[in-house]
C-alpha cells in the first residue's frame, strides 16, 4: 500500500496554497507542517474528496495503485483522525467501534473485543464514552478507523487537545499501530515534537492566511 499525490496543487481563487507531488511508502509518515490558517487541512480535505467550494484542486491522488482523485469520500479507503475524538455520545464504547467495523466482518464481537485490547479497555465496552479520560477517547477514536480497514490514514493534528504526557503516549500509539498495519501516513501539525515522533519527510507549507 503506498499513496501517491502526482502534481498535487491546491488553490483558493488564485492564490496557491499547496503544491507537492510525493509518494508515501507503507508503514512511512509525511509531516505536513505550517501555521494555522496555511491550508494542511485544506489538504486533507482534498484527499478525502470534501474539499470546500471555495477551494479548486488539480492533480491527480493514488492509494494501493488505483487512482481515488473522482471517488466519493467512502469510496476511497482513506481513514481520517482529526484533533477532536468526534465519539457518537448516544453508543457505547463498543457501540462506536462497532460503527468503523469495515463491511464484511463476520465475527463483530471479536473484532471489538480485540480493537478493545489493543487500545488497553478490556472490559469496557459497555461504558458511556464521557466516562472515559481524554487519552482513552481518543485511542477509541483511532482503534474505530482503523476498524474500517482504511489503506491509508490521515492525521489532522490528533494530538493538539492533549497535554504534554498523553500526547507523547497517543504518538507512540498511532504511528506503532499504523507501521504494524503498513498504511501511509500523512501528518499536519504546527509542533516539531509531533514531526520529530513520526520519523520521516517533513514539508513545510506557508501557504496564505485563509
Amino acid at each position: 500500500m503506498s499513496l501517491r499525490l502526482d502534481n498535487l496543487s491546491i488553490h483558493k481563487e488564485d492564490a496557491p496554497l499547496v503544491s507537492l507531488s510525493r509518494e508515501i511508502a507503507p508503514g512511512e509518515v509525511l509531516t505536513i507542517m505550517g501555521p494555522s490558517g496555511c491550508g494542511k487541512s485544506t489538504l486533507l480535505a482534498a484527499l478525502i474528496g470534501a474539499l470546500p467550494p471555495a477551494f479548486r484542486m488539480q492533480g491527480r491522488v493514488w492509494l494501493d495503485g488505483r487512482e481515488i482523485t473522482g471517488l466519493p469520500t467512502h469510496a476511497r479507503r482513506l481513514g481520517i483522525l482529526f484533533q477532536d475524538d468526534i465519539l457518537f455520545p448516544h453508543l457505547s464504547v463498543a457501540g462506536n467501534l462497532g460503527f468503523g467495523l469495515a463491511r464484511g466482518v463476520k465475527d463483530r464481537d471479536h473484532a471489538i473485543a480485540e480493537a478493545l485490547r489493543e487500545a488497553g479497555l478490556d472490559g469496557m465496552g459497555a461504558r458511556d464514552p464521557a466516562t472515559l479520560s481524554g487519552g482513552q477517547r481518543a485511542r477509541v477514536a483511532l482503534m474505530r478507523t482503523l476498524l474500517a480497514a482504511p489503506r491509508g490514514l490521515l492525521l489532522d493534528e490528533p494530538f493538539a487537545r492533549l497535554d504534554a504526557d498523553l500526547r507523547a503516549q497517543m504518538r507512540s500509539f498511532v504511528f506503532e499501530r499504523a507501521r504494524a498495519r503498513g498504511l501511509p501516513v500523512i501528518l499536519v501539525t504546527h509542533d516539531r515534537d509531533d514531526a520529530r515522533a513520526a520519523g520521516g519527510d517533513v514539508i513545510t507549507v506557508a501557504g496564505v492566511r485563509l
